[in-house]
Order: C-alpha cells, then sequence, then structure tokens
C-alpha cells in the first residue's frame, strides 16, 4: 500500500450492547464459508447473541464472494458487527476510485488469482478475464453499478468497535484513547501486535497476526487471552496453514473479564491406537524465519536443516518451495504430540513417517498407528494439487 492510502483515519463505533448479551467475537475468515457456518452452528448462534467480524472476511479463499454475501445476510437479520482487515481494505480502496491504486493492486490480483474477491465479482458478472491494470477502471464501474449493495457494504466498513471493557480492531491499536485521529491502514497491518510491549485497560480483540507465529516451540492455534497486557489474539489461521483453524472469542458478558473460546477446523478425525509420549524439546519453523536446506531424502520426505536454528528434522517433500534461488519450508515442527490410546485426533497431513494431526488446538506429528472415524476420500481429493 502506498502512502496515499494511510492518509484516511479509522471509522470508529460504540454500539450499546446491553450486559449480559453473549458476544461472539471471529476474525480472519479469508473466504472460508463453510468453516464460518460450521463454527456459528457449532456455538448455536442465534438472535439473542451480538456476533462481531474482527476483519479479513474475504480474499484468499475460493469463496470469499459467497462469504460477503452471506455475511451481508447475517447483518439483515441478527446483531452483526463486520470491521475492516487489511485484506478487506484493499477491496475498499479499489472501489473507494482511487486510480493510482490499480497498479498497487494488480500483482495481489495476480497472485490471489481466483482466491480475489474481485476477481470473483468479475465472474458473477460474467465479464472476460482481466488482461492487465489497464482493465481494472472498467471492473471498478462495472461493480459499483450492477454490484451496488456490496460495494456500499465494503465501503462502509469501520476499522474499531468499542464496547464495555473491550476494543476489537483486526490488527492492533498503539493506545486506546482519540481513537477516531489514528490513521486507519496501520490499525489493520499492525503485525506482530503483541511483540510492541504495549498494554490497556481495556481488552484489546485483534486478529490478522496467527497466532501460531508468537511461538518458538509448538504451533499451537488457540487463541492467546494475556491477562498482563490485555491483549487478546485469535486468527487461529484460517485458510493460511493447512491446519489452521477458525476461532471464536465468547463474551458472556461485554462488562466483565471474563471469556472463553471455542473452535472449528473441518479437518476428519481419527482415533490413535497406540500411547506416545510428546517431545521435551521442539521447534515452531515459521515463515518469517523458513529457509532450510535439504540433507537427505527418503520416501514423500526430506531430512533438512533449519538453517537459523541449525535444528534438523523430517519435513514433506510438498512443503518445501524455492524463492529467489532459496529453499523455504512451508510451516512446520517436529514436535511430537502427547497422545493416548484412544484420543480423538484432528488430521491435517499424512506421510510415511506418520501424520500432523492437532489435540487441543496444538499441531504436532504423531507415529503410532491410528485409524480413521470417516471415509478420507472426499479429504484426500480436496487436498490434491
Amino acid at each position: 500500500m502506498g502512502e496515499r492510502d494511510c492518509s484516511r483515519l479509522a471509522k470508529v463505533v460504540r454500539p450499546e450492547i446491553p450486559p449480559g448479551t453473549r458476544v461472539l467475537a471471529v476474525s480472519d475468515i479469508h473466504g472460508n464459508l463453510p468453516f464460518l457456518r460450521g463454527l456459528l452452528e457449532k456455538v448455536s448462534f442465534g438472535e439473542d447473541d451480538v456476533l462481531i467480524l474482527v476483519g479479513d472476511l474475504m480474499e484468499k479463499g475460493y469463496q470469499s464472494l459467497e462469504t460477503l454475501r452471506y455475511v451481508m445476510d447475517l447483518c439483515r437479520r441478527y446483531t452483526v458487527y463486520p470491521l475492516c482487515g487489511n485484506c478487506d481494505y484493499i477491496d475498499r480502496m479499489f472501489l473507494s476510485g482511487d486510480p493510482l491504486f490499480d497498479s498497487d493492486l494488480w500483482p495481489v490480483l495476480q497472485y490471489w488469482g481466483p482466491r480475489a474477491l474481485l476477481d470473483q465479482m468479475r465472474i458473477d458478472l460474467g465479464l472476460p478475464s482481466l488482461r492487465g491494470p489497464e482493465d481494472l477502471p472498467a471492473l471498478r464501474e462495472a461493480i459499483r453499478t450492477r454490484l451496488p449493495e456490496e460495494t456500499a457494504f465494503l465501503l462502509d466498513l469501520p476499522q474499531i468497535l468499542v464496547a464495555g471493557k473491550y476494543l476489537f480492531v483486526h490488527g492492533g491499536v498503539p493506545r486506546e484513547d482519540d481513537l477516531e485521529h489514528l490513521l486507519a491502514y496501520p490499525l489493520m497491518k499492525f503485525d506482530d501486535f503483541r511483540g510492541q510491549g504495549l498494554s490497556f485497560r481495556r481488552w484489546v480483540v485483534t486478529g490478522h497476526w496467527p497466532v501460531t507465529l508468537y511461538r518458538l516451540d509448538i504451533p499451537d492455534a488457540t487463541p492467546i487471552i494475556d491477562q498482563d497486557t490485555h491483549i487478546v489474539s485469535i486468527d487461529g489461521g484460517c485458510v493460511l496453514k493447512l491446519d489452521g483453524q477458525l476461532n471464536v472469542l465468547i463474551i458472556p458478558d461485554i462488562t466483565q473479564d471474563l471469556m472463553t473460546w471455542d473452535a472449528y477446523d473441518g479437518l476428519p478425525l481419527v482415533e490413535a491406537l497406540e500411547d506416545q509420549a510428546a517431545s521435551e524439546d521442539s521447534i515452531n519453523i515459521r515463515w518469517s524465519d523458513s529457509l532450510i536446506t535439504v540433507l537427505s531424502e527418503s520416501g514423500d520426505s526430506a531430512y533438512c536443516r533449519h538453517l537459523s536454528s541449525g535444528r534438523e528434522l523430517w519435513i514433506p517433500k510438498r512443503w518445501l518451495w524455492e524463492l529467489r534461488g532459496q529453499l523455504h519450508a512451508e510451516d512446520t515442527t517436529d514436535y511430537l504430540l502427547p497422545v493416548q490410546k484412544g484420543d480423538l485426533l484432528s488430521l491435517a497431513e499424512v506421510c510415511d513417517k506418520g501424520i500432523l494431526a492437532k489435540k487441543d488446538g496444538a499441531s504436532g506429528w504423531y507415529l503410532g498407528k491410528w485409524r480413521p472415524l470417516q471415509p478420507l476420500g472426499d479429504w484426500v481429493l480436496k487436498r490434491s494439487p
């Protein structure tokens, strides 16, 4: 995003939410409509609840347009407050009519391809494929003219919601007063918010930065509720990660400090048939530090050295990728889950060495015998290239 995009001030909403009303906060859906439906059904969302969607509703998911329309319908039928995330803001900037933004947007659309909301809108309108940034003004005009409700919804998204003891924002805030004079874009693209040394009086509920990035040892997608800083991070890596989940923060009373959470990951369940002890020492390789070198190969896995730590571990070959002549690994770990015979595990990956599974939101490897609790044919097909 260029500097011109950072001149817009934040839009803040302050709804009156009665004490005792259950509030559900969900972030980073990224166009995964089945996960959103599954999560809301799991927590029995209904007309007595308030739903706050903490940004990145769309983009990077193949059902971004369907998700947008589903959320719009929820807003008509229930008490729902959607907020703008940095991915949603890209669509907002495009539809706001800044022609200088088109050249910035084009590489993003090329990278996201059919996962981009704007491309899904183009297909929905029956328009031809885009050839270059010169085609974007016509697409903008078509969307604004023929999809006016969707356009108005995106242009109206606020960045901050304040209610009771809570402040909701996609990325983060540098302070909790004089919010209307904060610049909008940095609030949505506030990377590593928990690592900035900030603390607050209110509970600041954020998404944007997957919580698995905050741990160096274990990939754990459960929400982080920090009692010392009053920062709550709820992005479970939905869509972005093979083992990602969609989290919901459950606040029984907006005037109180009590919170619980739940999650939906859409993964098939398997039963562990053997015990396994947990790792005493493990590493969580994250996208920001993912350089590796391959030492050897066996079957569908490669034995690799993580360059910055010197750690050596097995990684599925399909998780390796090259950029500018350097080899990287997808987010991965050598953590062994603590498992007892009969435990139910969410299955994320199968390879010769074992399975990547989830237990209580944490991901790790299980090397013992297991059996599926449902046919895996459809799941395998969905994951095929």
